[in-house]
């Protein structure tokens, strides 16, 4: 029998630890952690945030006077960080929390300060805890996409105050009606990544505060334009790419649906822009850069509902209708009804968010290349549980956006001083300038 050297003793040895060390497959399988799927949505967090900051931030602050664009961005900021903050302590709960009896409304307490989210917890088969981040970075981009309403004239601390508790009461109870297995989600509500969550709730509370707040000074005659297009279509490319998170990562997995997802997102924002630009070009005569890029933002709030049931036909169809939608709120809400959503939230993400909710039912249909609907449901039927969803979400943001408007309206005030908006929120609330020459 041939003896073994020392070098292939150690190296069977080697071999032998590696197979020790190794999972079987069926502690693989009980694991249940799929790596494809876990670096996916690890990318998708980093996109999302990086639509929040800077995309969101930079879009919004080359739309206002060049006296208010450090203010824009210190918004922006100071939510993403107390709203990562409020996730942790009690908003995650609530919206992806048990609820015990209560479920179908809210969820509970039982994961306030992400008790039992643990190294080894999991949602599905990717880590809970990056589940948690993922939400997270959702919840930061909805109250921060409500500063294009108020920006130029409200108070610093009021838009403290007003975002922490509206993400406790408004977007966390609404995130689980529908995503957290609340009675939206048992009707069936179609609403893939946040159309309802994100879109509506954000729109109809830019509206509400707008309407409270009053129009800026000169509005809506002698505004002045926005100080930096450029800013804003560097913006506007940043929420592009991270939209990609925001959408293909909302399928929680690298997978066909998530690949159609990016597909259709891409699809609808590039059709509602040029259907933007058209627009323009036939009415004024020349098209323009912020009017492109606003076609752009359309055509992606729209499509998020729909992202991940429908096919690149619906994708057309859904960024045409956008781009015709979206444009004519911009108009009717500040020429018709005189009321200065400054930076078109309403116009754009609530009505867009809402009209993809609705077109869902319809393009998710086989008929039209959509992944398909319930099984014995029509399109009249998904339509119908779509509406109510619009009602009970729109409904729910309107009263309580109203109630916490007056409330930090009575405990800080809501809009600064007519010198300090003439002056800029830059320099009397920051005591900073964006720009020195």
């Amino acid at each position: 029998m041939p003896v073994l050297s020392p070098i292939h003793a150690l190296y069977l040895l080697f071999i032998a630890c590696l197979f020790t060390l190794m999972p079987s497959p069926a502690l693989a399988e009980e694991v249940g952690l799929s790596d494809g799927n876990t670096a996916w949505i690890l990318t998708s967090t980093a996109l999302v945030l990086f639509m929040t900051l800077p995309g969101l931030a930079l879009f919004y602050a080359g739309l206002v006077r060049a006296e208010n664009v450090l203010s824009v961005l210190m918004h922006c900021f100071a939510i993403a960080c107390l709203a990562s903050v409020l996730w942790v302590v009690c908003a995650y709960s609530i919206a992806f929390g048990d609820g015990g009896a209560a479920n179908a409304w809210y969820g509970g307490f039982d994961k306030a300060f992400l008790a039992g989210v643990g190294v080894e917890a999991m949602s599905g088969d990717i880590p809970e805890s990056l589940f948690v981040m993922f939400q997270m970075t959702f919840a930061i981009i909805t109250p921060a996409l409500i500063v294009g309403a108020y920006p130029e004239r409200i108070k610093f601390s009021a838009v403290f105050l007003f975002s922490g508790i509206w993400l406790l009461v408004v977007y966390a109870p609404v995130a689980h009606w529908i995503w957290g297995g609340g009675w939206l989600a048992e009707l069936g509500v179609m609403d893939f990544a946040g159309g309802l969550v994100v879109h509506a709730t954000a729109g109809v509370t830019a509206l509400v505060l707008a309407v409270m707040l009053g129009s800026r000074k000169g509005f809506p005659g002698e505004v002045k334009p926005p100080h930096n297009p450029g800013i804003t279509m560097a913006g506007a490319a940043m929420l592009w790419v991270g939209w990609f998170g925001f959408n293909a990562g909302s399928a929680l997995a690298a997978d066909g649906s998530a690949a159609m997802a990016m597909t259709v997102t891409h699809i609808s924002a590039a059709t509602a822009s040029l259907t933007w630009m058209a627009l323009e070009w036939i009415k004024y005569g020349r098209p323009s850069l912020v009017g492109i890029v606003t076609g752009m933002v359309a055509g992606l709030a729209t499509i998020t509902p729909a992202s991940g049931y429908v096919g690149p036909v619906g994708a057309l169809a859904i960024g045409v209708m956008a781009g015709l939608a979206c444009s004519w709120a911009v108009t009717f809400i500040k020429q018709a009804v005189k009321i200065d959503d400054s930076l078109d939230v309403f116009a754009v993400h609530g009505v867009g968010g809402i009209l993809g909710v609705l077109l869902t039912a319809v393009f998710a249909s086989t008929k039209f290349g959509g992944g398909g609907l319930g099984e014995g449901v029509t399109i009249l039927d998904q339509f119908w549980v779509q509406a109510i969803g619009v009602g009970a979400t729109v409904g729910w943001t309107l009263v309580l956006s109203v109630l916490l408007g007056f409330l930090v309206r009575g405990l800080v005030g809501l809009r600064v001083s007519e010198q300090e908006e003439t002056e800029g929120l830059d320099i009397t609330t920051h005591g900073e300038r964006g720009y020195t020459l």
